[in-house]
C-alpha cells in the first residue's frame, strides 16, 4: 500500500518537473522535509505568477499597478441581466427586531435573519483591545434567529435566544446548517437542523480576541462565513486580524488568505461569498472600497499562487456586503461620502465589471447584508438603521451598452 507521505513526494516531484528550468536543488527527502520542500516550492510560483502573464484573470478598475490587467477582453454586448426589481409591501407586517446584521437562504427559499434585538454596538462597545466591555449585560434574551416567510415576510419560527452578544454574520449552508458569528464573544458557531440550541462545531474561544497560532485558534470579531459544498469553511476575521482563514470541514486551520508572502492586503473583510466553479472566495474588502476574489483552493493546489481578482470602482465606496449566483456577484455598499450613492450592483464575476447598480424606491440608508435565493429568482437585503429587510426580484434585462 501506498503511504501518504509516499503520494506526496510523488506529487512534489511531478510539480518539479512541470515547472521548466526549475532552481531548486534535487535532493533525498532525509535532508530536507516534505515541509521545507513545498516552501520552496510555493515560493517559486508566487515568483513565477508575478512574472508571467496570467490569461483570462480580469481584476479591473483603477489605477492600481499592482492589479493584473488583461487588455484583450470584449465584453459581449447582449448580455443577459438579472435587475433586482423591489417587491412593494414585503414583509406585509412589521418584524419588530432589532438591527438586522444579516440575512441567508434555507433550502426552501425562506430567508433567515439575524437581528440584535436591544443591542446596539457604539464607540464604548469594545476597548482598545477588542474586548467586549458589556458582559454584565449578559447574552440577548430574545430569539435573535428568524425564518420568515418568503411571500409574506411573517415569522415561521425562530429561536438563538439566550446565545449571543452582539450578532454579525449567519450563513445557511447547502444541508441547511446555521453559520453565525457572533463578535462579542470572538467565534463561530455551527448549528444542524436537528439541533439548535447547542452548536455542532465552535471555532475560537469565548470572549478571547486573538490570531491563530500553530494549534490554538483565536479569532477578532469574525464578520462572515462562507461554506463549500465540499466541507471547507471560509471565515472572515474580521474586524481586527484582516484576513480570510479555511478550515476543513472538522474545524481545522488550513490556510489564511493572504499569506505571508502575498502583496495582497485586507481592510477590514465584512462579507465572503463563494464562486465554485470559479474557485474563487469573494470579499467585501470593505475599507479599502474594493471586492476583492483570490482563489479559494478547492479544486487545485497550485492555482492559489495565481493573483487575486480585484474589482474596484470610484463608485463602490464601503462594500458591505457580497452575495452570488452563477457568475455573478450582487453587493452592497454603506455610507461612505456625500458623493458616493449608497446602493447595490451587480458585477460580472469572470470578466470583474459592473453591469447595474440598483435601490429601493425609497433609497437604502444603511445596508449590512444582502442574499440571492438558491434558484436565482429573489434577492434580499437588509439594513442595521433602519432595522428593515427588503426583497427585490430578479428580472431580466437586456444591456446593450
Amino acid at each position: 500500500m501506498i503511504k501518504p507521505q509516499h503520494a506526496m513526494i510523488g506529487y512534489l516531484f511531478m510539480m518539479n518537473i512541470m515547472l521548466e528550468s526549475a532552481t531548486i536543488t534535487k535532493r533525498s527527502y532525509s535532508d530536507q522535509s516534505v515541509r521545507g520542500y513545498i516552501t520552496e516550492v510555493e515560493n517559486m510560483l508566487v515568483e513565477r505568477s508575478m512574472q508571467r502573464r496570467i490569461p483570462n484573470t480580469i481584476p479591473v478598475y483603477g489605477n492600481n499597478e499592482d492589479v493584473v490587467k488583461n487588455p484583450d477582453i470584449h465584453i459581449p454586448k447582449d448580455e443577459i441581466v438579472l435587475r433586482p426589481q423591489e417587491v412593494k409591501d414585503w414583509p406585509q407586517q412589521s418584524l419588530n427586531v432589532g438591527q438586522i446584521t444579516a440575512v441567508s437562504i434555507n433550502s426552501l427559499g425562506q430567508p433567515v435573519i439575524f437581528h440584535r434585538a436591544e443591542r446596539i454596538w457604539d464607540e464604548s462597545t469594545f476597548n482598545e483591545s477588542n474586548v467586549y466591555q458589556n458582559l454584565d449585560k449578559g447574552p440577548i434574551i430574545e430569539d435573535t434567529i428568524l425564518v420568515l416567510d418568503a411571500h409574506t415576510g411573517s415569522v415561521l419560527h425562530s429561536w438563538g435566544a439566550y446565545a449571543f452578544y452582539m450578532p454579525h454574520g449567519l450563513t445557511v449552508d447547502h444541508h441547511d446548517n446555521i453559520w453565525v458569528t457572533d463578535v462579542a464573544k470572538h467565534q463561530v458557531f455551527k448549528y444542524t437542523p436537528s439541533n439548535r440550541k447547542y452548536p455542532s462545531l465552535t471555532i475560537g474561544e469565548a470572549f478571547t480576541a486573538g490570531y491563530p497560532y500553530r494549534r490554538r485558534v483565536l479569532l477578532c470579531m469574525p464578520t462572515s462565513v462562507a461554506v463549500a459544498t465540499t466541507g471547507e469553511i471560509f471565515v472572515a476575521d474580521g474586524y481586527c486580524n484582516n484576513q480570510i482563514l479555511k478550515f476543513n470541514a472538522a474545524g481545522t486551520l488550513l490556510r489564511a488568505i493572504p499569506s505571508f508572502s502575498d502583496t495582497l492586503t485586507l481592510n477590514l473583510p465584512h462579507s465572503v461569498t463563494l464562486l465554485e466553479h470559479l474557485d474563487v472566495v469573494c470579499v467585501a474588502d470593505r475599507e479599502n472600497m474594493r471586492i476583492v476574489c483570490p482563489k479559494a483552493g478547492l479544486k487545485s493546489y497550485i492555482d492559489i499562487m495565481e493573483p487575486p481578482t480585484i474589482i474596484e470602482d470610484p463608485t463602490l465606496g464601503r462594500v458591505f456586503a457580497v452575495a452570488s449566483h452563477g457568475d455573478i456577484i450582487y453587493a452592497v455598499n454603506g455610507p461612505t461620502s456625500q458623493n458616493i450613492a449608497v446602493r447595490g450592483f451587480t458585477v460580472n464575476a469572470v470578466y470583474g465589471n459592473i453591469l447595474d447598480t440598483w435601490e429601493p424606491s425609497t433609497g437604502f440608508t444603511n445596508p449590512h447584508s444582502l442574499a440571492v435565493t438558491r434558484n436565482g429568482s429573489h434577492l434580499y437585503v437588509t439594513e442595521i438603521g433602519p432595522n428593515k429587510i427588503w426583497k427585490f426580484e430578479l428580472t431580466d434585462v437586456y444591456d446593450k451598452k
